[in-house]
């Protein structure tokens, strides 16, 4: 069985967690895992920009010039492209950037970097968040104690405000709950700090 080390919220190691070697120690697939950070950021995009073509740009219904004997090269409106105020030519339009991954490769991928966490020493759980009221201070302490450097991602198995306002102030910090674990976040933070439920819950949703 795979084995994490487990801290207090002192920062103390009290023990070794075994995990499940369905969830954290998959094969680790990365085409899988970059389809899936790909599909996540396309998915954030808005597809709000836009921009006025010629068509779309107010004005320019007449001729600037007759068509021969100035001396000046051909024009038929001032609102084309090559005008200043004219449209924008090839510009952005409003556009759908959703990418579809199906359920299997979301999980294969999941697995793969929660694998990848486990084997590179960069996931531990926590026993328990030792917080009745936000205290970034005590957040930050915690993190020195463990030795967690920089851009922690903190998986919570219930709603809990102290936690989520103590590490708003962290630069790097993110606090998911368990439901919203997804790839990109787990491999764009170093540290993955779990609370044993919520590794018992993915193990519950992921495990084979």
């Amino acid at each position: 069985m795979p084995i994490v080390k487990q801290f207090n919220f002192s920062g103390e190691l009290i023990g070794d967690f075994e995990v499940s070697r369905d969830v954290f120690e998959a094969p680790i697939h990365v085409p899988a895992m970059h389809q899936v950070v790909v599909a996540h950021l396309a998915n954030m995009r808005v597809g709000t920009h836009n921009t006025k073509d010629r068509g779309d740009v107010r004005g320019g219904g007449r001729k600037p010039w007759r068509q021969k004997h100035t001396g000046r090269a051909r024009a038929g409106s001032n609102r084309s492209p090559v005008w200043v105020g004219g449209g924008v030519a090839h510009g952005p339009h409003p556009r759908d950037y959703h990418q579809k991954v199906n359920k299997k490769v979301r999980r294969l991928a999941l697995k793969s970097a929660l694998t990848l966490k486990v084997q590179e020493n960069n996931m531990i759980v926590l026993d328990k968040f030792q917080l009745d009221a936000p205290r970034t201070k005590e957040m930050l302490k915690f993190l020195k104690s463990a030795d967690v450097a920089a851009k922690p991602l903190f998986i919570i198995h219930e709603s809990n405000a102290p936690v989520i306002k103590s590490a708003s102030n962290i630069p790097g910090a993110v606090v998911l709950h368990v439901d919203s674990v997804n790839v990109y976040d787990i491999l764009n933070h170093v540290k993955l700090i779990a609370t044993p439920e919520a590794v018992r819950k993915l193990e519950e949703v992921f495990g084979a």
